[in-house]
């Protein structure tokens, strides 16, 4: 099957991969205006490109039900996407522009995760709170799409969907704060986080 074919046939999950390039591509130019041009304004607008390109893979993933099509594994694919940008979007980005301007722009160094003890339980805890945040997400978007589809067969694509979500929910509780919990135990000593926010992040940044 040609590439071509591909799209044709799934287009929500040709939709799905641009939207994955296109967040990747808005950073990056994001990044280049900042810290190499200088255009503070200009990397605000390109962040602001980022909530747009959710919002268009939502109303293209939705428009293609109303109009009848069939759901299938990338209708499903697109919610869990969703649910993960929601979750994990900004999260991305800040880590990413932190790496950025320690390596290349003489920023601080980036906090690295704690290994041991409370510290690192309460980062296990934080990551599995983002994940849930994303599995809310994906199940309410999925239990929209449920509620378009006109067949049982279609509803049951969609709600197989709901059930993966939710194993790599149950699974990263398991291997993530409940692992640590029972193989470290809590430190009694606090983890303390003083370092400044990345500058994409911050709104009193003057470059």
């Amino acid at each position: 099957m040609s590439p071509l074919s591909w799209i044709l046939d799934n287009p929500v999950g040709a939709l799905v991969l641009a939207c994955e390039i296109a967040f990747w591509v808005f950073l990056a130019a994001a990044i280049v205006a900042r810290y190499v041009l200088r255009r503070r304004r200009l990397s605000t607008v390109l962040l602001l490109c980022e909530p747009a390109i959710e919002v268009v893979l939502l109303v293209a993933t939705v428009g293609d039900l109303l109009r009848g099509s069939e759901p299938q594994w990338t209708h499903g694919l697109a919610a869990v996407y969703l649910g993960y940008t929601v979750a994990f979007g900004r999260w991305t980005v800040h880590h990413v522009d932190a790496w950025v301007a320690w390596r290349w722009f003489d920023g601080p160094q980036p906090e690295r995760a704690p290994k041991h003890g409370r510290a690192r339980l309460v980062h296990e805890w934080q990551l599995w709170l983002r994940v849930l945040l994303a599995w809310a997400v994906a199940v309410a978007i999925l239990g929209v799409l449920m509620l378009i589809a006109s067949e049982p067969e279609q509803r049951a694509v969609l709600l197989g969907w709901i059930g993966r979500a939710s194993v790599v929910l149950v699974i990263w509780l398991v291997t993530g704060p409940v692992w640590q919990l029972f193989v470290d135990g809590p430190d009694p000593v606090p983890d303390h986080d003083d370092a400044p926010a990345p500058a994409l992040l911050r709104s009193d940044h003057r470059p």
